[in-house]
């Protein structure tokens, strides 16, 4: 078996990893980032950029750059209930250089760091590496086994930081123990073209026993359509694509004349959503962050952007004893989780709310009326910027230590 070293060793080259590596990097600390994929292109992935992650490139002096690359851009967030109009949110008030929400595929962002990255000597990108097992002795974790187009490899490291997505390895094979939220929606992916003639289009729209979320991609819609949790295969695909086509077009009418685009069921993607957090992210020589340490739902497209808050935290407290070449006790993991957990918490308290309206909505085939208390609260510009905010910066804005 092939033996290497390094002093950080990051399993999973997501938005989580590929941010703490360049990090890291950036600050002298010798690091490896191992993807088990031998790219990064996978589709219906997270692509929204929100205002924290712009203004993290905006530190790091690369977010022109960044914005150069093809992307749109949202400013406003808007949602359809029974076929009433809600504006929700405005991000053009935000104390930040971005004042948007950028939508770019997440493949794009992923390999847009990863030259970031490469600028510097002490970094590592491993593709096709992956992680089956944790290395343990004297006490720790000591590093990974990973297998290879070439063989088995071993990777020895001072710290090993677990960024391998809501399927961690690292997080089963170190036993860490979840605590799951129990979720009653799943989410089908799939794309429907897009006209210049088209409607301005909220990008959710709720009714008849259904959400349908569009984003808009330019020359065509990214589509989140909701169903209830397991009922995929149980009721959607046994009712046939044409009823699924009627039921799109119930809700957004002008789909009309595209929705036959889906001839096939290999054109929907099934995600199953999960909202759970460790109950502790870290063991000696071992730290979970990003979706390794907390699976996020879709909803509000928070999770890509609190994986990387995860990282700007992480390297801002592990970058000094990884550079000086010290054991990073479980103290100072310690001190990661705990300035990381109570955004999360926040997060997915109002996830899980957002949720119990979404199970009311499925339970209802017909025609639903909005809400009274958001008709009576029907946002206005300082709620809308509020909720801004929250979506766009999130409860503890990390920033980069230069």
């Amino acid at each position: 078996m092939e033996s290497l070293r390094t002093t950080c060793c990051i399993v999973g080259g997501g938005p989580a990893g590929m941010m703490l590596g360049f990090l890291l990097a950036r600050k002298g600390v010798e690091v490896m980032v191992l993807e088990k994929h031998k790219d990064f292109f996978r589709d219906f992935r997270g692509d929204t950029v929100h205002p924290s992650t712009l203004e993290v490139l905006h530190e790091l002096g690369i977010l022109d750059q960044f914005l150069a690359l093809p992307h749109q851009e949202i400013r406003q967030i808007g949602a359809s209930i029974g076929g009433e109009d809600f504006a929700i949110a405005d991000t053009t008030h935000l104390p930040t250089h971005a004042k948007f929400v950028a939508l770019m595929p997440q493949w794009d962002f992923l390999n847009f760091l990863a030259r970031q990255a490469a600028n510097y000597p002490n970094f590592t990108l491993k593709m096709e590496h992956n992680v089956t097992d944790l290395v343990e002795g004297n006490g720790r974790v000591e590093g990974v086994r990973a297998e290879t187009p070439n063989g088995p490899v071993e990777i020895r490291a001072g710290l090993v930081v677990g960024c391998d997505g809501r399927h961690s390895t690292s997080r089963a094979a170190a036993h860490l123990r979840v605590a799951d939220h129990g979720v009653p929606i799943d989410v089908l992916w799939f794309r429907l073209s897009k006209h210049a003639s088209d409607p301005a289009a909220a990008l959710g729209n709720v009714n008849y026993g259904a959400l349908i979320v569009l984003i808009d991609r330019g020359d065509y819609y990214q589509t989140a359509f909701i169903i209830a949790k397991g009922t995929f295969e149980t009721a959607v695909k046994p009712a046939g694509l044409e009823a699924f086509h009627a039921h799109i077009v119930r809700i957004a009418p002008f789909l009309a004349d595209r929705v036959t685009e889906l001839t096939d069921w290999g054109q929907v993607k099934l995600l199953s959503v999960q909202v759970n957090r460790l109950k502790r992210w870290h063991l000696r020589g071992l730290l979970c962050i990003g979706d390794a340490a907390h699976a996020m739902s879709p909803v509000g497209g928070i999770g890509i952007n609190l994986a990387i808050q995860d990282a700007v935290a992480a390297a801002n407290i592990l970058a000094a004893p990884l550079a000086g070449n010290g054991p990073v006790t479980e103290l100072t993991l310690a001190h990661v989780q705990s300035r990381r957990e109570f955004p999360t918490r926040v997060t997915q308290s109002f996830q899980v709310l957002v949720h119990h309206f979404l199970g009311k909505v499925l339970d209802n085939p017909g025609p639903i009326e909005p809400p009274r208390l958001l008709k009576l609260l029907r946002p206005g510009p300082w709620l809308q910027n509020k909720l801004a905010r929250f979506i766009g910066l999130g409860v503890r804005p990390e920033h980069v230590r230069n």
